[in-house]
Formats: C-alpha cells, structure tokens, sequence
C-alpha cells in the first residue's frame, strides 16, 4: 500500500475557499465586461496550473465560450522557473483568447504563451491569472490584464498551484517557507 505524502510542515492558510470563489466571481464579472463585444471568444487554461482557476471561472461566465489548453512550463514541478518547454501550442486560433492561469509569478511563461496565440492569429489575447505575487521581479505586476486575488511573496499552493507537484487540487491557497 502507498502511503500518502504529509502536510507540508510550517504550512499557513492564505486565502480560504469562500474568499477563491468570491474572488473568481468578480472576475468573471470583469471578464464579461472585456469580452461582451467579441463574436469568438475561446477560453485557454494554461496547464498545469490553470486548470481549476479556468474551470471555476468559465463555470461563472454566461457569455458563449470555446475551451481549449495550451501547456508550457518553466518549473517542471520545481521550485524555481528554467528554460520555457513547450508541450502543447494550439497550431490555429481565431478571436479573443482569454488566457487562464494559475498565478503571474515573473510572466514569463505567459508572455511567451501571449505571443505565441497572437502569432497564431489570435485577434486579441486577455490574460487572466488567479492570484498575482506581489514582487519586484520579472515583468511588471500591470502586465497580466487581470488577476482575482494577490498574494505575498511567499511560495503558495493550492488552487492550481503546486508544492512540489503535489496539492494543486486544494480549494484554497496556501503558504509555505
């Protein structure tokens, strides 16, 4: 039998449940507001990541939307960003592309993903993050076009986030040393 890993030790609660789910609600309001002219709007999870935070947020959108995923990474279940490996990079797209992602770090990844879907004939690409770490480092913290929550600069998981590959699947953000 597999034994289950442990709670991360030191492990802090940052953002529970309800304040997620608040949080991706107002968002999805903004959303609306952003793409309520568009006649094709596709929604893009950025993997792995962005899987909860994009299905939360198209659960909460009433505008028609296509779903689709691009995969690119930097961190490879690590703690720290290396060179962009791409592992999937839709070849065709059209229209307005909101762009989903779990947290807009350095940016790095997404700016790749935004040229790389514009260059793919996006019209437009929205990108949209659950939580953005409040930092100096990389592209400017205006740079992603919105962002549901903020948190420290502090390593989080849950809520799409990874600890070492492991927690993703946790309704709320957590912090760890």
């Amino acid at each position: 039998m597999m034994s289950s890993p442990k709670w991360p030790q030191g492990a802090r609660l940052l953002i529970d449940a309800e304040q997620i789910d608040e949080a991706m609600a107002a968002q999805a309001k903004r959303i609306e507001t952003l793409i309520s002219n568009d006649q094709e709007v596709t929604l893009m999870a950025l993997m792995n990541g962005g899987v909860l935070p994009a299905v939360s947020l198209v659960q909460k959108l009433q505008s028609p939307i296509k779903l689709d995923y691009v995969h690119a990474t930097r961190y490879r279940e690590e703690r720290t960003g290396r060179d962009l490996q791409w592992v999937r990079r839709p070849e065709k797209v059209s229209g307005t592309v909101v762009v989903v992602d779990d947290i807009f770090d350095e940016g790095y990844t997404m700016a790749a993903v935004k040229a790389s879907l514009l260059a793919s004939g996006a019209t437009r690409v929205i990108t949209v993050v659950a939580v953005k770490k409040m930092h100096d480092r990389g592209l400017p913290r205006d740079w992603v076009d919105d962002a549901a929550l903020e948190v420290p600069d502090e390593y989080v998981f849950g809520f799409g986030m990874d600890l070492d590959g492991l927690w993703r699947q946790l309704d709320s953000i957590w912090s760890v040393s």
